[in-house]
């Protein structure tokens, strides 16, 4: 079994399909799913997803329109405990210099810190948490340089 990457609270991730680099996300083992901030999001006739990546707030967000095929709609309990139903995405991520292929489900996080929340399926068997840290991501990109 190979050995599990420690990775922090906060780390940062790209979401190559979005063309998001170096994105700020809370690391969340209490979510069962990853979470990605977007505005205007609705699902057209032919099961595609319409949504905007516009955030004054996050300096990584560009303002694209985005049209991507529905992975699926689910219901999904936010934070405060309301539940929603959501779409996702299937995208190719980069995570400490790997790739994977994960499903993000779209969603307002705009009163929320991190426009990102990587949760526990995207996690299981590949990382630990160690609470105590963040951004270790970054060392990796220092020791690449």
């Amino acid at each position: 079994m190979p050995e599990k990457k420690i990775v922090g609270m906060i780390e940062l991730i790209s979401i190559l399909d979005l063309e998001l680099y170096d994105l700020d996300a809370k690391v969340d083992t209490g979510a069962d799913s990853n979470a990605l901030h977007c505005d205007d999001i609705h699902i057209d006739e032919n099961n595609f997803v319409h949504f905007t990546l516009l955030d004054e707030v996050h300096e990584s967000y560009h303002g694209k329109r985005i049209v991507m095929p529905l992975h699926k709609v689910k219901r999904v309990k936010s934070s405060n405990g309301e539940v929603q139903e959501r779409a996702s995405v299937r995208v190719t991520v980069e995570f400490f210099k790997k790739r994977y292929k994960t499903v993000i489900s779209l969603a307002n996080r705009s009163d929320m810190k991190y426009p990102m929340l990587i949760g526990r399926k995207f996690l299981a068997n590949k990382f630990l948490v160690d609470v105590s840290k963040e951004y270790l991501s970054k060392q990796l990109l220092r020791k690449k340089e």
